[in-house]
């Protein structure tokens, strides 16, 4: 079994005032991500408006297909007119941990 997560950074537009626009912005981002059937969640920067931290998680058997798949979803959240992709960090699990 191999398990492989991303953190994605993002900067939100200026006009994100408000916690309740911030979701506005967060929301179709995450519903997005889950048609690759990962686990996905807003995990950082709750408080921010501006920002967000959203993490995605995979399992699978073969090493190979969790980095497709981080790599389907980093190009996903990249490609997002609605937010700007600041950074992202990604770790791998696999049999020996």
């Amino acid at each position: 079994m191999h398990t492989g997560t991303s953190v994605f950074d993002l900067l939100l537009p200026g006009d994100s005032r408000s916690l309740k626009e911030k979701r506005s912005y967060v929301r179709p981002i995450i519903a997005a991500l889950k048609k690759f059937e990962v686990a996905v969640a807003e995990v950082g920067a709750l408080d921010l408006h501006g920002r967000a931290e959203i993490g995605v998680a995979v399992v699978a058997a073969d090493p190979a297909h969790v980095t497709e798949i981080l790599d389907r979803c980093e190009r996903l959240v990249a490609n997002r007119p609605e937010a700007e992709l600041l950074s992202v960090k990604r770790r791998w699990y696999g049999d020996d941990d």
